[in-house]
């Protein structure tokens, strides 16, 4: 019979101690996060890049106007360097049409550096039209790690 309660005692402290070790990871992760940006739009979006860019020590950081952007969303410098950064908020890999787009949009503005900063991950084809026309891809993995700096 004690034998029977020590194991249910056992059992139901394992439990408790599971069920802290997930709500303790949920809450360091969303303190280590801040907002869940897969539920932003893509305005909000561009915004919260351009937040985490600041933080980063980008300097004369702008979201440029919605319409007419030529593909770019957010312009930024970075020791003398100019960036064109074309941001995507997507549920999805990201494709080809988002490099093109950072591409034409570098020229446009005259940037020296073009790039995608997404949520998601990118298609194999936009990873290598990425490389051939010299555009960064700036993944999620990225996002997280500028989130966590």
């Amino acid at each position: 019979m004690d034998t029977k309660i020590y194991m249910i005692t056992g059992a139901a402290l394992l439990g408790f101690a599971l069920l802290m070790w997930i709500v303790i990871s949920f809450v360091r992760r969303r303190r280590t996060y801040g907002r869940d940006f897969d539920l932003m739009d893509g305005h909000e979006f561009e915004y919260y890049c351009a937040d985490l860019l600041r933080k980063r020590g980008f300097q004369e950081v702008e979201v440029t106007k919605g319409s007419g952007d030529y593909g770019i969303d957010i312009l930024a410098e970075r020791d003398g360097v100019t960036y064109a950064i074309q941001c995507k908020c997507y549920g999805d890999s990201v494709g080809i049409k988002a490099v093109q787009e950072a591409y034409a949009g570098r020229d446009y503005y005259d940037c020296m550096v073009g790039a995608v900063l997404t949520n998601q991950y990118f298609t194999g084809p936009a990873v290598e039209a990425a490389k051939k026309l010299k555009i960064l891809l700036w993944d999620r993995g990225y996002l997280e790690s500028m989130e966590e700096e």
